[in-house]
C-alpha cells in the first residue's frame, strides 16, 4: 500500500501553478521497536499525564500549550490560536529562487520528500517547472509547513517527479568554531601525506546503498529469532580495543600494505521484513 501524502496543496511559480502532494522519502518502519514491559506482569507500561504539583490525571481536552517566560510562570496559547496564524505556505509552495545545489550547506539538510502531480490538469505545470530546473542545474527555494512549522525547502527533479529537502534554520546549525577552534595546526609532511593518499585511493569504490548494513539491528533480529525458539541467548560483551599507538608513518606504512592485500567480497545480508515474520 502507498504510503499516505504528508500534505497537499500547490506548487507555484509566478503565475504557474499545480496540485502537489508531499511523501516522505524514508522510512523507520523496518526497524525493530520495544516496548517498555513490566518485569513482574509482563504486561505493557502505559502512560498517564499528571499535573505536575496536585499528582491527580489530566484530560487531554484540558490540555493546552505553554511557554515558560520564567520559573513556573507560562505564556498559554490554544490550538485556535496557532491556526488562525495562517501564512501562505500553509497550503502553496512558491518557489521564491533558484540556486546552485552546490551552494547549500549540507549541513542545512533535514529531510527528504517526494513530490508528484495530484491530477491531470496540471501535469503540464508540473512537467514545465520539473523540466527548466532540470535545464538550467538549479534547484528551487521556497517554503512549506508541515506539523504546523514553517520550513524552507528546496526543489529539484528527480526521474518523473521532484524531490524535495527541508532546510534547517541558521539556528539549528551549530558553528563550527566552537569545535575546531582548539584542534592545533599541524604540518604533515610530504612522505605521510603521501602515504595516506595511497590508502585512500586503494580504498577507493563507489557508494553502492546496498552495502550499507545494519550489524546491530541484524544482531538484534537474530537474538529475537532466538528468543522466540526458545534457544538460551549467550550474554557476551564485546570490548572494543583501543587503538594502538605509535609512529604514524611506521602505522601508514603496514596500513598501507593490509589494505593492498586481495580481499574476499562478501555479499552484505538484507532484512526486509518484520521480526516476528523472522521467527
Amino acid at each position: 500500500m502507498a504510503p499516505r501524502p504528508n500534505w497537499k496543496g500547490f506548487l507555484k511559480l509566478s503565475l504557474v501553478s499545480c496540485s502537489i502532494s508531499l511523501y516522505p522519502a524514508t522510512s523507520a518502519a523496518e526497524r525493530v521497536s520495544f516496548n517498555q514491559i513490566n518485569r513482574n506482569t509482563g504486561n505493557r507500561i502505559r502512560y498517564k499525564k499528571v499535573d505536575g504539583d496536585t499528582g491527580e490525571e489530566v484530560n487531554q481536552s484540558d490540555i493546552i500549550k505553554g511557554y515558560q517566560v520564567e520559573k513556573n510562570v507560562y505564556v498559554t496559547i490554544d490550538d485556535e490560536e496557532l491556526e488562525a496564524l495562517q501564512v501562505d505556505s500553509s497550503h502553496t509552495i512558491e518557489i521564491d529562487k533558484f540556486v546552485p545545489l552546490a551552494d547549500i550547506d549540507e549541513r542545512y539538510f533535514d529531510a527528504p520528500y517526494y513530490i508528484v502531480p495530484n491530477d491531470e490538469v496540471g501535469q503540464d505545470a508540473f512537467a514545465v517547472i520539473r523540466d527548466a530546473m532540470k535545464s538550467k542545474k538549479m534547484v528551487g527555494l521556497g517554503r512549506v509547513v508541515i506539523a504546523k512549522r514553517e520550513r524552507p525547502i528546496i526543489l529539484r527533479p528527480l526521474d518523473k517527479g521532484l524531490e524535495g529537502f527541508t532546510l534547517r534554520y541558521p539556528y539549528e546549525v551549530r558553528k563550527e568554531d566552537e569545535y575546531f577552534g582548539d584542534i592545533p595546526d599541524v604540518k604533515v609532511s610530504a612522505d605521510m601525506l603521501k602515504l595516506a593518499e595511497h590508502i585512500v585511493e586503494s580504498k577507493a569504490a563507489e557508494f553502492d546503498p546496498s552495502e550499507l548494513v545494519d550489524h546491530y539491528e541484524s544482531a538484534v533480529v537474530e537474538m529475537l529469532k532466538q528468543k522466540q525458539a526458545g534457544k538460551p541467548i549467550r550474554k557476551e560483551t564485546t570490548r572494543t580495543q583501543s587503538p594502538k599507538g605509535g609512529n604514524v608513518i611506521d602505522l601508514l606504512k603496514r596500513s598501507l600494505e593490509m589494505e593492498s592485500k586481495p580481499k574476499a567480497k562478501a555479499s552484505p545480508s538484507r532484512t526486509k521484513t518484520r521480526a516476528k515474520e523472522r521467527a
